[in-house]
């Protein structure tokens, strides 16, 4: 990364601080926080783009947690209607097809262990996000000007420490909400080797300060409060 490109992003990071000085954004809609599997994705506009990456949701998991975390981005644009709606979900439906892209046995190995927030897969996954869809986008009509916006986004979705712009904050909130239920415990819990207990707790003390907006943070604390309880995670520690 050149210098110009390190004082390019922290003028855009300056920007998007500055519009939004209180954290967590508040919203401005209706912040709905009923378990998720009551409002699925309902966006058919989305289909054409969903199956054109089937074999990329083949990989890691994703055709669990993309369509779930898609939901949760679709409760988020209704709390943030500034946001550019279609922006946010065709960025969140393609944000880890990347992970189809690279070596799978590396995946667990280095993506979810040790400093895994630095590992260099976790790039790797970033940029092969942007190729699919950069490979996508464009076939479906989309502009170039969008399929610019949606990789600047994805880049940087699992590595950068600051969001650009609301819609790179609703992508990566909707990205950590699908964790807190049931189903995201389920599979992120084993990726990481932890009980569901263990990992409750640092969905708690480590992933619920990293949320962007207020509207996630109460999805976040709703679903937790109900995961623990159905999956007995007082007791089953």
């Amino acid at each position: 990364m050149t210098e110009k490109t390190v004082a390019v992003d922290a003028t855009r990071a300056e920007a998007f601080a500055g519009a939004y000085p209180v954290r967590p954004i508040p919203a401005s809609g209706p912040v709905e926080t009923s378990p998720i599997c009551l409002t699925p994705s309902s966006f058919a506009g989305l289909d054409p783009l969903w199956k054109a990456v089937v074999a990329e949701t083949r990989a890691r998991g994703n055709d669990i947690h993309l369509p779930i975390s898609v939901a949760y981005a679709e409760r988020l644009c209704a709390a943030y209607p500034a946001a550019d709606r279609e922006l946010v979900l065709a960025t969140t439906l393609l944000h880890d097809t990347g992970w189809a892209r690279v070596d799978e046995s590396r995946i667990i190995s280095e993506g979810f262990a040790g400093d895994w927030r630095r590992a260099s897969i976790r790039y790797e996954h970033e940029h092969q996000g942007c190729v699919v869809a950069r490979e996508v986008l464009p076939r479906l009509g989309y502009s170039d000007e969008f399929v610019d916006r949606v990789a600047a986004i994805i880049d940087g979705h699992d590595t950068r420490h600051v969001a650009y712009s609301l819609e790179d904050a609703l992508m990566r909130d909707a990205d950590r909400l699908w964790r807190f239920d049931r189903a995201g415990i389920a599979l992120a819990s084993s990726w990481f080797g932890m009980d569901p207990a263990t990992y409750t707790d640092r969905l708690a003390a480590e992933i619920v300060p990293e949320l962007i907006t207020a509207a996630a943070v109460e999805m976040a604390t709703a679903d937790l409060a109900r995961s623990n309880a159905l999956l007995k995670t007082g007791v089953l520690r």
